[in-house]
């Protein structure tokens, strides 16, 4: 059931309608079933159910078992605090917390486990294969992976890690935290939530309110003008640029470059938007998952404002343990000894940051063009980084940061650098990607973009005329809310006509002007294939 169907469509409105009809103690219900529905509907044959459940019913078990550790550990030593010395507190503490760790490593490879084998199996054994002559090469095997599995599998894994921390208590009724796991609108592209945010407003009761369910409404009507009038369009020429790379090099990868980052902002914000528009009108918070990425000035910036909800995941539960585990310290007090202070202090939280980007480029993907991906974000972060007392030097020296239009040029530098790593994406092949890059400096023809080549990429002047004004209108609500700090949506509330009016623009625009009919093809989320 793609978000960009008529039957997903007509399943949300069903859902709608039936949340606000139905006692309010049997909404989050009502959600479960029908987030299994939606589940079942994308494998009728229920493999799908059966990996989420699995993924569920441990996450509930061992998240028990865990709190009930940690309470009776901390009732025993209330209890015995006047026969227990410090140090025998201190040995009972430890070994509580021992306890928590073995179930939480055992719950962690278990789910995380799961998304391994899916997701990663075939990957390792095409590898070995390459060392391995053609005769003794290693059969692939038949391995489905369940559609969101990344996205799932990381929520549970939160609430895991949180509950052995006793960051939050353990959820005590299965189908909450069935619900937790696999609430549809979510599951296939994120945000990654936390239970301790998510809870709060999921199994509450809500009544219709007409304001947030408008709000909501007009935020579903807005991803689906940028996925389907101007991602599914500009995704139409982006194709024969990255595919037929003998005819299309040079200045149309720069082209392709450019219109991947479009196309990429459009296609997941609107699947954000959608996702979030929904919860909304049914009362539910999502965190936000983007804040004007497009206008960072550099790239760790661009990554504090995309895709936020999996880079706090990775800092939260990769990098700062990582930072502070028993080895890293180790490791940290000998690098300072024999590297000294200054270089020493480094070693560890670039060690740290390694490990972190390689999860993530990992995570996008089974392939290695995404590891590339991945570490060539770190490598662009950790030279920065290093190059900062070089940059403050050379601002005090021109100050150019006082300039008009420096900071213009940081945002465009930026959208460069990480358009030009996309391109891994893009190509899915890493030899490939460093020719194509490479032929933007040495193969440029500039003459694409008067002698009418554009044309011939599957697009009309008209797919062209509405992809410019389409641009326009996103840029115009971006550098509004980077402007006055003001959310869209409520400025138009406050005037009921025009906000009407808008819903029925976007409407008419995504009726109309969608990519729809022979030579388009209306297709799902680039985020659903993780």
């Amino acid at each position: 059931m793609l978000f960009t169907s008529y039957s997903f469509v007509l399943f949300v409105a069903a859902v709608l309608l039936l949340y606000y009809i139905v006692p309010r103690k049997f909404q989050w219900p009502l959600l479960l079933v029908a987030s299994y529905y939606f589940y079942y509907c994308a494998d009728t044959k229920g493999r799908y159910l059966l990996f989420i459940t699995v993924t569920s019913v441990v996450t509930w078990i061992c998240g028990i078992v865990m709190d009930k550790i940690g309470t009776e550990g901390d009732a025993y030593v209330k209890a015995h605090k006047a026969d227990l010395s410090k140090e025998e507190r201190k040995a009972y503490k430890a070994q509580v917390k021992h306890k928590k760790n073995m179930v939480l490593l055992l719950s962690l490879l278990i789910t995380i486990g799961i998304l391994a084998v899916t997701k990663y199996t075939n990957f390792v054994i095409t590898n070995i294969n390459s060392f391995l002559k053609p005769g003794n090469a290693i059969r692939a095997m038949d391995i489905i992976v369940p559609l969101g599995i990344s996205f799932y599998t990381f929520q549970a894994a939160s609430y895991l890690i949180d509950v052995s921390r006793g960051t939050i208590k353990s959820e005590k009724n299965f189908f909450k935290m069935a619900l937790f796991v696999s609430y549809f609108p979510q599951l296939v592209q994120g945000p990654i939530s936390r239970f301790g945010d998510l809870s709060q407003t999921l199994y509450e009761p809500h009544k219709f309110e007409l304001n947030g369910f408008g709000r909501g409404l007009i935020r579903i009507l807005w991803g689906y003008f940028k996925k389907l009038v101007i991602a599914d369009r500009i995704m139409i020429a982006i194709k024969p640029m990255i595919t037929i790379t003998d005819k299309y090099f040079g200045t149309y990868v720069f082209i392709a470059m450019l219109f991947y980052a479009f196309e990429l902002y459009c296609d997941f914000t609107g699947g954000i938007d959608i996702t979030i528009g929904i919860s909304e009108c049914m009362g539910i918070k999502l965190k936000e998952n983007f804040i004007l990425p497009y206008f960072s000035k550099n790239v760790k910036e661009y990554w504090n404002r995309w895709h936020i909800t999996m880079g706090t995941w990775f800092t939260d539960y990769i990098f700062y343990p990582l930072s502070v585990s028993p080895r890293m310290l180790k490791l940290s007090k000998w690098s300072r000894s024999h590297l000294g202070d200054k270089l020493g202090k480094r070693v560890t939280v670039y060690l740290s940051c390694f490990l972190v980007w390689l999860a993530t480029g990992v995570w996008h993907g089974a392939a290695w063009n995404f590891i590339v991906w991945g570490l060539a974000n770190y490598v662009i972060i950790m030279v920065s980084q290093e190059l900062e007392p070089l940059y403050a030097k050379f601002h005090g020296k021109f100050h150019l940061k006082d300039k008009p239009g420096y900071a213009m040029f940081e945002i465009c530098r930026t959208i460069f650098i990480m358009s030009c790593i996309r391109l891994f994406d893009c190509y899915r092949n890493v030899p490939l990607t460093f020719k194509m890059i490479g032929s933007m400096f040495t193969k440029a023809n500039l003459k694409v973009y008067v002698d009418g080549s554009l044309m011939e990429l599957g697009l009309t002047a008209a797919d062209y005329t509405v992809l410019v004004i389409g641009f326009i209108i996103v840029l115009g609500v971006g550098v509004y809310k980077a402007q006055t700090k003001k959310d869209v949506r409520t400025e138009l509330s406050k005037n009921i006509p025009l906000f009407c009016l808008v819903c029925v623009l976007l409407v008419i625009s995504v009726a109309v002007l969608g990519a729809y009919g022979n030579g388009y093809d209306s297709t799902q989320f680039i985020y659903n294939q993780f």
